[in-house]
């Protein structure tokens, strides 16, 4: 595809006014002497281009997208025309509450069915992401320890964790410590009770874990954690596989965030939007960020009086459009959570039991919403790594998943089908890895060469995120 620039016929554009502009203001020093160089065209061009350059983007309504780790499904369009309404788009932000009911009855309606769904006493929406809520998460649990003259310095944190767990809880000065799986994948409880003493505030925790698997003993870990006075932190980021069956303060959570821009299919990517609110226990509310959205049941009121708060963490209110977006999730599934967790966890067992004897699967378990194969087999046999794998996939009209994650897994391919796809596609995208496997032994340069049919073909990753050129250049 030719550039913008390659198309430029010096078309003019059409001047809807005949009037001059006097720069004569401006010190001639200052003014360009030659022609800027931008393309001319006329507007039907200017807009076919930008057309087939959107064409040439992937996205969830263009193909699959098992991302794994980082959930990416289906958003509903009507939560687009929702979000869109004027008297959301319209409303500023530094309206009074007295003007701003609609929104603030929106956000208020929001924390309390974020409520129900962690099992929190109160709830913060102004984390933009969840790695913001991770970390509003851990200075809530500092300045816990701080309001009791307890100044505990370590977290504990899983080997198999968020990168963003260990980054967050760093931020706010503490000494990482990380706990080892055992051979099921899940928290070992003997290296737990090993590393536990009166210096640990808290440990930050995904249930399910990274590798998709349940913590079994979550319950054993939530009692010794808090018989030695320290917090339990719930990273959310896998919440869709738990939704209606049980939630963070039945496993004896005291601080969670989750992802309204994953577990309630507002869309993300690219940086952003995103939402990651915070949930806490009775005895953590006073400590949530300013403002928090209140009732006196009459008027909704943005509350400032929380005696302990760290103070706000976002501009303005959090990311409001996101918010918008989730609740209408959230209105529109009700009940219905439970059956998008059923088959989220359905649709992960069932691709897991038909690919484990193409690829190698690390734990042989059940898993919840997501399950981590390897390219080990085909790395070792016939020199094809995981990459080349996720780069093929991207000729099966399919998004490369998550990969080279979880850490402790060498290899990983981490597969999340999501609720919303069909079985039709599950097969498609199945047959797709079958092929590949297949491919990766009769034919190993094909893989190795891949991709094949994308707009941009084979590039250096490392090289391309360090050194962009963003430039055009005749």
């Amino acid at each position: 595809m030719k550039t913008i620039f390659e198309k430029s016929d010096n078309s003019g554009g059409i001047f809807l006014t005949d009037e001059s502009t006097d720069i004569n203001f401006i010190s001639s020093a200052y003014l360009r002497k030659d022609k800027i160089g931008l393309p001319q065209l006329g507007e039907l061009e200017v807009m076919r281009h930008y057309k087939e350059l959107s064409d040439m983007n992937f996205c969830i309504e263009k193909g699959f997208y098992p991302l794994g780790s980082c959930t990416m499904k289906y958003n509903p369009k009507v939560n687009e025309l929702l979000a869109a309404l004027n008297g959301f788009t319209d409303l500023h932000p530094c309206s009074d509450d007295e003007h701003s009911q609609g929104a603030l009855k929106l956000m208020y309606n929001l924390q309390e069915a974020l409520k129900k769904i962690t099992g929190m006493s109160a709830v913060t929406l102004q984390p933009a992401a969840g790695a913001h809520g991770e970390l509003t998460g851990m200075m809530i649990i500092k300045k816990y320890f701080e309001s009791i003259n307890d100044n505990r310095k370590k977290v504990l944190i899983p080997d198999s964790a968020h990168g963003t767990n260990p980054a967050s809880a760093h931020m706010c000065g503490f000494e990482i410590v990380p706990v080892k799986s055992n051979e099921k994948g899940q928290v070992d409880i003997d290296d737990l009770k090993r590393l536990i003493d009166k210096d640990v505030a808290a440990i930050m925790m995904t249930n399910p874990n990274t590798l998709g698997l349940f913590e079994e003993k979550v319950l054993e870990i939530s009692k010794l954690m808090h018989d030695n006075g320290s917090l339990l932190y719930y990273d959310g980021a896998n919440s869709n596989a738990i939704l209606g069956y049980t939630n963070p303060k039945l496993m004896g959570f005291d601080v969670v965030h989750i992802n309204l821009h994953k577990t309630f299919a507002t869309p993300h990517g690219g940086g952003g939007p995103g939402a990651g609110p915070v949930g806490v226990v009775e005895k953590l509310k006073e400590f949530l960020p300013t403002p928090i959205v209140g009732y006196d049941g009459e008027k909704y009121f943005r509350n400032y009086n929380l005696k302990n708060s760290i103070g706000s963490v976002k501009g303005f209110y959090g990311n409001f459009g996101v918010m918008i977006r989730a609740y209408a999730y959230i209105l529109m599934m009700g009940d219905n959570l439970k059956n998008a967790t059923e088959n989220a966890v359905l649709n992960a067992n069932y691709i897991k039991e038909k690919l484990k004897k193409y690829y190698h699967l690390p734990y042989d378990e059940p898993c919840m919403h997501e399950f981590v194969l390897t390219g080990e087999k085909q790395k070792e046999e016939n020199g094809v790594s995981t990459l080349n794998i996720a780069k093929r996939l991207m000729d099966g009209n399919t998004h490369p998943p998550t990969v080279y994650f979880p850490l402790i897994v060498h290899e990983a391919i981490m597969i999340e089908p999501t609720e919303s796809e069909t079985k039709a596609k599950l097969d498609e995208f199945i047959q797709t890895m079958i092929d590949i496997a297949r491919e990766a032994k009769e034919n190993p340069q094909k893989v190795l060469s891949a991709p094949h049919t994308t707009p941009v073909k084979k590039v250096d990753e490392t090289l391309a995120a360090r050194h962009p050129d963003l430039a055009f250049k005749e």
